[in-house]
């Protein structure tokens, strides 16, 4: 093939590729921009919502302790029944003080002896020091009558430190209930042996009042704070503990706030403290804390078919200028009904796109249907028996 040849076939390659791409603008500029997605809109609303913001809690004791005994022996009798309310002070369990008897008349058999040895060293030196006076006693022998009368003394008061002692572990073969509460199961039965701080013998915890434990994130801290600080009313709803569909009767109020937030999980631990008369909340049980919003300011609403997840993160469609939509990263707040607080992410008046929104995509033209427009949200209020969390 000739020079020529080949010339003249590049110059017509390069004909049809100028040419198609001349047909590709030409359909591009009879095709225009993309038609306007048709959607109903409608405007974040300021409005006064009441509502329960939810924690998971867990029914625990205010006040609990292992009954461990300071004795070791043998369980000679047991005074209650499991599961019985105990007052503080009940005997509850007896250990064998056979032994602890014997070393405690031990003890006070040789605090007698040592009295009777220090009567002893006290009549010398008194003896002594009259033989002085008259001088009729080397002054070494009136010493050493001081230093016995001494000796002795300190022996006494060993002894008598020795029978408190004993003494203390005849009074530890028997355990008292430490204070007002609900006793357990026991652990030992009648002529069981147990081990002087090891053993358990039982579990004694407090049980009106009693209180719910939960762990709330650190930038609520603040609000609790104000909370706990709150004078609650005996039928103040601000706190209230449920069981699935069913509502503890009885409200509570803040007990404690824990002394530092969980660097892990950045929340802080707080306990809610519930009367307990009738006896029906036990320690362990799980349930759902609510607490009242005692939001100052208004909420923001809208509704909850404006807003899409994706990666676990919600947005909505903000309609602009020229009535283009730009994706809005939302932080949601508490869900009434068909409706949802929104806590951060669009303003008061901003116009979202409530319908259609899965035909969008960032800078869409949209066209609104004025036959279905949506009204604002009105406001509205979370029962606390059937809010849920979003």
């Amino acid at each position: 093939m000739s020079a020529n040849q080949i010339g003249n076939i590049i110059f017509l390659g390069s004909i049809l590729f100028i040419a198609s791409c001349g047909d590709k603008g030409q359909q591009a500029q009879q095709q225009g921009p993309p038609p306007a997605v048709p959607v109903t809109v409608t405007q974040v609303v300021s409005t006064d919502a009441v509502y329960y913001d939810e924690f998971p809690a867990t029914v625990t004791a205010l006040n609990e302790v292992q009954l461990r005994p300071q004795a070791t022996g043998f369980v000679t009798g047991i005074y209650f029944k499991d599961g019985d309310r105990v007052k503080k002070g009940q005997k509850l369990y007896s250990i064998d003080q056979q032994q602890y008897e014997a070393n405690y008349q031990q003890a006070l058999a040789n605090l007698e002896v040592q009295k009777t040895n220090l009567l002893k060293a006290q009549k010398d030196a008194d003896r002594y020091h009259e033989l002085d006076k008259q001088d009729a006693i080397a002054k070494q022998q009136v010493d050493y009558a001081d230093a016995a009368l001494q000796a002795a003394e300190k022996t006494v008061a060993a002894a008598q430190a020795n029978v408190r002692a004993v003494q203390t572990g005849v009074k530890y073969t028997t355990i008292y209930a430490p204070f007002d509460g609900t006793i357990g199961i026991s652990q030992v039965k009648v002529g069981g042996p147990v081990s002087a701080g090891q053993t358990i013998l039982n579990t004694v915890s407090s049980d009106n009042p009693i209180a719910a434990d939960i762990a709330v994130d650190q930038r609520e801290l603040y609000r609790f704070t104000q909370l706990q600080e709150k004078k609650m009313q005996p039928k103040d709803s601000t706190f209230t503990l449920a069981f699935g569909t069913m509502v503890y009767p009885y409200s509570g109020k803040i007990s404690l706030i824990d002394r530092a937030v969980d660097p892990q999980t950045s929340t802080i631990k707080m306990r809610i403290e519930f009367p307990n008369p009738k006896n029906e909340l036990k320690a362990g049980m799980t349930g759902t804390v609510r607490v009242l919003s005692n939001a100052t300011e208004k909420s923001l609403m809208i509704p909850f078919k404006a807003v899409t997840e994706q990666l676990g993160e919600f947005f909505v469609y903000v309609v602009g200028d020229s009535s283009k939509v730009s994706q809005q990263k939302v932080v949601l707040g508490k869900q009434i009904g068909t409706n949802v607080i929104i806590k951060d992410g669009v303003k008061e008046g901003n116009t979202v796109v409530v319908q259609g929104v899965q035909n969008l995509k960032e800078g869409s033209v949209i066209k609104q249907d004025s036959a279905a427009q949506n009204k604002p949200a009105a406001p509205a209020q979370a029962k606390p028996d059937s809010a849920k969390t979003k």
